[in-house]
């Protein structure tokens, strides 16, 4: 008899040390691993191949699909091996980065690129395990570099190194890659995921050398380069599926760019129909601890209700004290986003609920303006709304429906105008009036505050009613006459 797993979200596990042995693997399966990831910048070809036969052992005794993805390395830049581990970096200490595999310091760091020294000049900054550890470059020498340490932490060996900016000399896909994508299709893997694909041409070349060989691979794209992005219509069109490796990304694009980057590609790889993975520090904090964040939690479910397919894990089970659990506790999260879905999506679509939703039934004046203006901000492409309020009543019914615009809220009271610095997109002045500022005081506000550009629209809420005070009721667009 089949037996369903609670949550439809997949579950992807990076196999390493603490999750590599046959038992472990079973019970990976048992608590919700769809797919497992080898992951081939770490081990050897006969590790590797034990553990596939592991995996497939267990599957078949569960009678359970379990994918196989093999993680090719690509043109990540890591250090090599460090004399002493963890070598802790403090900040303002000075140290030496070096293409020589064994330098005669403990505290000097290989670094396993060739090119590294042309790639960098005085005043690069390099950034050390995703980030986590910041340099800046001092000067440069034929093979090393001398550096001050921005930002300092623990680290190990073969950790990445991250040159934002800087011109790489290496191929997507190396020989290297080629040599795994050999033994993958040699031990029959079922997916193969090219790391800082930049271009669809790199998804490409992995597909025609398996095809050279008579044999067809499913490719996923790796998502975590700047130019990934801006060719990511080509990728998602030549890959199979896309994982969206944020930790790299984080490096090469600014940090706070990464969330909304997400939702974008999720929703392009929805839309194209690509199954998308959600990837790096999903649930870090339990790889030495039983339990995740709160903000952990949220992440995994945000990630859920904007569409992923699958969210991976990567030292949490490679590494971590805890791999079963946190395939546990993933499961968990996975199933209770999921039972919500429909009510969160509604609760998101507010304008809808009040369109034609349940909101309908009892819908007010105010709502019915304020959609209005939503309505109107967006055709007319205005940029202010300009409502005068005596209670804060009035702007927060507009913010709620989060405008692509400025709500400059006109507020009679200093109490009143400090709570609406609380609301979205509401930039809150205070204008104390008797009966609330008027439309003149309104317009001269924004051409006082150098905010008017001439010609340009804005809306005006107004509350002719005097039953309730800061009702809306009506509003108004004004073309906006500036004094030169």
């Amino acid at each position: 008899m089949m037996e369903l797993p609670e949550q439809k979200t997949k579950i992807v596990c990076t196999l390493g040390p603490a999750s590599c042995s046959a038992e472990v693997i079973e019970e990976l399966l048992r608590r919700g691993m769809n797919v497992a990831r080898l992951n081939f910048a770490h081990g050897t070809f006969d590790s590797h191949r034990q553990i596939i036969r592991d995996i497939r052992a267990a599957a078949a005794r569960l009678n359970r699909p379990c994918m196989i993805l093999g993680d090719l390395p690509g043109a990540k830049i890591r250090i090599g091996k460090l004399q002493h581990e963890p070598l802790l970096l403090e900040k303002g200490q000075h140290i030496m980065l070096t293409t020589d595999p064994a330098p005669d310091s403990a505290t000097d760091i290989p670094v396993i690129y060739d090119k590294f020294t042309d790639s960098i000049s005085a005043g690069s900054i390099i950034y050390l395990n995703d980030g986590f550890i910041q340099l800046r470059v001092q000067d440069v020498s034929d093979a090393a570099a001398r550096c001050t340490v921005l930002i300092g932490g623990e680290l190990l060996s073969h950790k990445g190194l991250n040159l934002p900016g800087a011109r790489l000399y290496v191929d997507a896909v190396t020989e290297t890659d080629l040599a795994f994508v050999d033994f993958a299709l040699h031990e029959g893997l079922d997916a193969l995921s090219v790391s800082f694909a930049e271009k669809a041409a790199d998804i490409l070349k992995v597909r025609e050398f398996a095809a050279a060989r008579g044999r067809y691979v499913y490719v996923v794209a790796k998502i975590e380069r700047a130019e990934a992005l801006e060719n990511i219509d080509g990728i998602l069109a030549a890959a199979d599926a896309v994982m969206i490796a944020r930790g790299d990304l984080g490096v090469q694009i600014p940090l706070e760019d990464v969330p909304a980057a997400q939702k974008k590609l999720i929703h392009k790889a929805n839309l194209m129909g690509r199954p998308v993975i959600t990837a790096t520090q999903v649930l870090v904090s339990m790889t030495a601890n039983i339990r995740p964040t709160r903000a952990e939690v949220s992440d995994v479910a945000n990630a859920i209700l904007d569409g992923t397919d699958a969210v991976m894990l990567s030292e949490e089970t490679a590494i971590g004290r805890y791999p079963v659990e946190t395939v546990a506790m993933l499961a968990k999260i996975a199933a209770a986003t999921e039972r919500e879905r429909k009510a969160i999506k509604s609760l998101a679509d507010l304008a809808g609920y009040f369109r034609a939703g349940g909101g309908r039934e009892n819908i007010a004046v105010e709502d019915v303006l304020a959609l209005n203006i939503l309505d109107t901000v967006g055709a007319l492409n205005i940029r202010y709304v300009l409502s005068p309020t005596q209670s804060g009543h009035a702007p927060r019914r507009i913010s709620r429906f989060k405008p692509d615009c400025w709500i400059i809220a006109l507020c009679g009271t200093e109490k009143e105008r400090n709570f609406l610095a609380l609301s979205y997109g509401v930039s809150p002045v205070l204008m104390e009036h008797e009966a609330g500022p008027g439309q003149e005081a309104a317009i001269q506000f924004i051409s006082d505050a150098g905010l008017c550009r001439n010609d340009a629209k804005v809306v005006l809420t107004e509350m002719t009613s005097s039953e309730q005070p800061d009702a809306i009721d009506s509003l108004k667009v004004i073309t906006l006459r500036c004094a030169d």
